[in-house]
């Protein structure tokens, strides 16, 4: 498109210099950063996506970039192998901590001939829906003001042996997305994770631990810390069993592989819902491969929890370990389904949800 285009479709101006004689006066990118309620960078090419890592500002929209207060949104756009390059998985590692929201990519052919994955830029209304969102989330800032958030993410690892682990895929995108939709909308938050190879969220008070039984002692602590915890969020993946572990490395011997004999770990959530500190909005995760919102219409039922987010983590689905979720709410009222989203934006309208949940139970 050509800036006579944009603007013609727009009505308004399409700004390129960085410095415009015209107008120098009026300091264009830091007004252009000023004015925005929300700075969509949509195709997020991996130059760019460097340059707002590192905080150059060599051009008018790296500069506006660096120069905005207001949520930035990017839809990375670039071949599948520039997806995937330790560089651009850094840059978007480091942006996601900074605050900055994603949308897609997806997969699809490429304008390479003959390639497809992983690194199309989303479709326009998808676009639209992850900018409707990020207004939306803004505008709800506040919403859990005063209220104190407790979140579970990421896996559990289970010792086999002093160098071997039982442990999940789950790499703790969507809880720690969450803690940090609650953590912007006002709340305090304490986020209990297991290991993860992502930042920690800003404004977040975070508690590392490897083992279910380290974070069941994290979550107690949390609760008995402080004024009452008033939502409760547990999405991490927490192994339901745990080996009984040697004490030296178990070595490989003619009498075939070892028999590892399997003790249950305790059930983090259905301990809290039957506690004393329980909070007042208790959310439960079910990730399942068939079956899912049967399965967790009983997990419901069975772990005496007010809500239970549910999804598909099937390896076709790309969810597990993916940036992308599809979610069902499933609340004793029903199944409210919502459409696949990124998992930052299913974060922002998850903890837009729950606010209005505390409001009723007040």
């Amino acid at each position: 498109m050509t800036p006579l285009s944009v603007a013609t479709l727009t009505g308004e101006r399409c700004f390129e210099e960085l410095f415009d004689l015209t107008d120098e006066h009026d300091v264009g990118h830091i007004r252009l950063a000023r004015d925005a309620d929300l700075v969509v960078v949509a195709p997020a090419t991996a130059d760019l996506l460097a340059k707002m890592a590192n905080g150059l500002a060599n051009d008018l929209a790296s500069t506006a970039l660096l120069a905005t207060t207001a949520p930035v949104l990017a839809a990375p756009a670039m071949n599948p192998t520039m997806w995937a390059a330790p560089a651009t998985r850094r840059n978007v590692e480091r942006l996601t901590a900074d605050g900055v929201a994603f949308v897609g990519p997806g997969e699809g052919l490429m304008a390479e001939r003959g390639e497809s994955g992983l690194g199309r830029m989303s479709e326009p209304l998808e676009i639209v829906a992850a900018v409707e969102a990020a207004l939306g989330a803004a505008a709800a800032s506040g919403l859990l003001a005063g209220r104190r958030v407790l979140v579970t993410s990421g896996p559990t690892h289970e010792p086999i042996d002093p160098v071997r682990v039982l442990a999940n895929r789950s790499s703790g995108r969507q809880g720690h997305a969450i803690a940090a939709a609650a953590a912007r909308a006002g709340a305090q938050v304490t986020l209990v994770s297991g290991p993860v190879a992502i930042a920690d969220p800003k404004g977040v008070s975070v508690v590392k631990v490897e083992s279910a039984r380290e974070m069941l002692a994290a979550v107690e602590a949390a609760l008995s810390d402080g004024p009452p915890v008033d939502l409760g969020v547990f999405a991490a993946a927490v192994a339901d069993w745990r080996v009984e572990g040697a004490a030296q490395k178990i070595k490989k011997g003619a009498g075939g592989p070892p028999a590892l004999a399997l003790v249950e770990n305790p059930d983090i959530l259905a301990s809290v819902a039957k506690g004393p500190l329980r909070p007042k909005l208790l959310v439960g995760f079910a990730a399942e491969t068939e079956n899912v919102i049967e399965h967790a219409k009983a997990k419901l039922a069975r772990k005496g929890c007010d809500v239970i987010v549910a999804n598909d983590v099937s390896p076709e689905s790309g969810v597990m370990g993916g940036v992308r979720n599809a979610v069902h709410l499933v609340t004793s009222a029903g199944v409210e389904s919502w459409e696949p989203m990124d998992k930052e934006a299913v974060a922002e309208a998850l903890a837009a949800r729950f606010a209005d949940m505390l409001e009723t139970r007040s």
